[in-house]
C-alpha cells in the first residue's frame, strides 16, 4: 500500500487515528482564535495576526463569530467523545463505521466553513455548509444512539452473577447511561437548531451571559440558554461514562451510580427542556433534582478509582502507611488526574455556581452587571476545559505514554490547568473580599496565574501534537502499532 494511503488510512479509520486527527484541529483553532483573545489585543498580537491572515472582523458580528467559533470546537470534541464511545462500547462493526465517518465528516465540515464564513468574510454557501455539517454530526448522534439500544439482547449481560450494574433480565445499566446521554443530546441539540431556524426573521445571535439580567426574555432567548447548559452538562456527563469504562467502573459502587445516573440524565434533561414550557417557574428546582443524582453517580466514579488506584499501589504491603497510599494513588497522574479533576471540578464549577444559585438575589444580583457577566463567562469556560483536560488524560494513557514521559505529561497537565482554573475561580469571585479600588494588584497576579498556566497548557498540547505528526513521517513509528493493534481490537470487540 502507497505510504500516504496508510497514514490516511490510520488518520481516518482508527479509533486513535481520528481522536488524533480530532484534537489536532482543536488544538490549532485553539491557539490560533486565542491570539484574538483580549490580552492578545493588549499586546498588539490580535492586530498583526488579524492583517497577516487578511481576517475581516466587524465589531456589529463579534456575537455571530463567536457562536461558530464555540460550535465548530464543540463538533470536534462531541466527534472525540463519539470516536472513545464507538471504541469502548460493544456495537455492530455497521454501526461504528457509520457513525465514525459520520461525525468525521460533521465536525470537519462544520469547523472548516464554520470559520471560513465568520473570520474571512460573508461566503453564504460557507454558512450553508456550516449548517450542512451540523445536521450530519446531529444524523450521526441519531445512529450513535440506534447503536447503543441497551434493550438489544445480543449486549446483555449473562451469567448468573455479575460485577457490573445490570437487571435482572441481564440489561446492560451502564450501556443504558450511554444510551440516555446520547438520545438525550440529540433531543437537546434541537433547542439550538430551532433558534437558528429563526435567524433573519426577527432573531438576532446573542451571548447568554449579555441578557442574564433582562428581566424579559423571549422563548427563542430561552431556548438558546438551555441549549447552552444541557449540551455542556452532556459532554461532560458522556466524559464520566467514558472515564468509568476506561478505567473498568464495577462492583457495588457502579451499581449505585448506574441508576443514578439514568436518573440524573433524564431529569436535568427534562428540566432544561421546561424553561420553554409553562414549567419555567420551577425549572431550575427540576435541574437541582437532575444534577444532585448525576454528580452522586460521578462521586461514586471517583471513591471507587481512589480506592483502586490505592490497592493496587499497595499491594503486597501488609499494613500501609498514609504516605504509602498517598503515593500510590498518584503514582499514575493520568489515571489520578482524570478522577481528581472531577474533584476540583466541584471548587471551581459545580460549588460556585450552586453558591451563585442559593445567594443570587442577596449577592450576586448585587454586584455590577459586568461582575456577574465575567462569573459565568468564567463559570461555562473552565467546566469546558476541565473536560477537555480529563480528555487529554485518557488519550495520553490510550497512545501508550510510559515512564518519565507520562509522568510529565501528566503532572504538567494537573498543575497547570488548576493553577489557570483557580486563578479564574477566584478572578470569579474577588468581589466576595475586595472591594472595586483596591483589586488591581489582585487581579495582575491573577492573571498572570492564568495566563501563564493556559499558556503552558498549550505548550504541553503543541509538543503532544509535534511528537505525534513527526512520528506520522516515520516509516515504523508509533502510528504503524497502534494500526495493527486497531486491528485487534476490532476483531475482539
Amino acid at each position: 500500500m502507497h505510504p500516504i494511503r496508510q497514514r490516511l488510512q490510520f488518520l481516518f479509520s482508527s479509533t486513535k487515528g481520528l481522536i488524533l486527527m480530532a484534537m489536532a484541529m482543536v488544538a490549532v483553532v485553539t491557539a490560533l482564535f486565542g491570539m484574538l483573545s483580549g490580552p492578545m489585543a493588549e499586546w498588539g498580537v490580535r492586530d498583526v495576526v488579524v492583517r497577516l491572515l487578511g481576517m475581516k472582523l466587524v465589531q456589529a458580528e463579534r456575537e455571530g463569530r463567536i457562536i461558530i467559533l464555540y460550535h465548530s470546537i464543540a463538533m470536534a470534541i462531541i466527534a472525540i467523545e463519539s470516536y472513545m464511545i464507538t471504541g469502548l462500547v460493544k456495537m455492530r462493526p455497521i454501526h461504528r463505521v457509520v457513525v465514525n465517518t459520520g461525525v468525521t465528516a460533521g465536525y470537519l465540515t462544520t469547523m472548516i466553513f464554520g470559520l471560513l464564513f465568520a473570520y474571512w468574510g460573508r461566503l453564504w454557501p460557507f454558512h450553508g455548509l456550516f449548517i450542512a455539517g451540523l445536521t450530519v454530526m446531529f444524523s450521526s448522534g441519531v445512529v450513535l444512539t440506534v447503536a447503543l439500544w441497551p434493550w438489544n439482547k445480543e449486549f446483555y449481560i449473562k451469567g448468573p452473577k455479575s460485577e457490573y450494574a445490570r437487571t435482572r433480565s441481564g440489561l446492560d445499566l451502564e450501556r443504558a447511561a450511554f444510551f440516555a446521554m446520547a438520545a438525550t443530546t440529540v433531543v437537546s441539540s434541537t433547542f439550538g437548531a430551532v433558534a437558528g431556524a429563526y435567524f433573519g426573521n426577527g432573531f438576532e445571535a446573542f451571548l447568554a451571559e449579555n441578557i442574564i439580567r433582562s428581566p424579559e426574555k423571549t422563548t427563542l432567548e430561552y431556548s438558546v440558554i438551555g441549549h447552552l447548559h444541557i449540551m455542556l452538562a452532556l459532554i461532560a456527563i458522556a466524559v464520566t461514562l467514558i472515564i468509568g469504562r476506561w478505567l473498568d467502573f464495577k462492583g457495588l459502587y457502579q451499581k449505585i451510580a448506574m441508576p443514578l445516573m439514568i436518573l440524573g440524565v433524564v431529569v436535568l434533561n427534562l428540566g432544561v427542556w421546561g424553561v420553554v414550557t409553562p414549567l419555567e417557574p420551577i425549572a431550575h428546582m427540576i435541574i437541582y433534582m437532575g444534577a444532585t443524582p448525576a454528580m452522586l453517580a460521578a462521586l461514586m466514579l471517583v471513591i471507587f478509582g481512589f480506592d483502586k488506584l490505592i490497592r493496587e499501589g499497595v499491594r503486597g504491603i501488609d499494613r500501609p502507611t498514609f504516605g504509602q497510599k498517598i503515593s500510590a494513588l498518584t503514582r499514575d497522574p493520568l489515571r489520578f488526574g482524570s478522577l481528581w479533576q472531577m474533584v476540583f471540578m466541584n471548587f471551581t464549577v459545580s460549588g460556585i455556581g450552586i453558591l451563585m444559585a442559593v445567594r443570587l438575589d442577596e449577592i450576586f444580583r448585587v454586584w455590577p452587571a459586568r461582575e456577574e457577566r465575567i462569573e459565568l463567562t468564567g463559570h461555562w469556560h473552565v467546566l469546558s476545559a476541565i473536560i477537555a483536560t480529563i480528555i487529554l488524560f485518557y488519550y495520553g494513557d490510550l497512545t501508550g505514554l510510559k515512564g518519565r514521559l507520562r509522568q510529565w505529561y501528566g503532572w504538567l497537565i494537573i498543575v497547570l490547568s488548576d493553577a489557570a482554573f483557580a486563578s479564574v475561580t477566584f478572578f470569579e469571585m474577588k468581589r466576595l473580599f475586595i472591594s472595586e479600588a483596591q483589586q488591581q494588584p489582585l487581579v495582575n497576579w491573577l492573571m498572570a496565574g492564568i495566563d501563564f498556566g493556559l499558556g503552558s497548557l498549550l505548550v504541553v498540547l503543541a509538543a503532544l501534537m509535534v511528537w505525534r505528526l513527526t512520528d506520522l513521517f516515520k516509516k515504523k513509528g508509533l502510528w504503524t502499532r497502534e494500526a495493527a493493534e486497531e486491528n485487534l481490537y476490532q476483531v475482539a470487540k
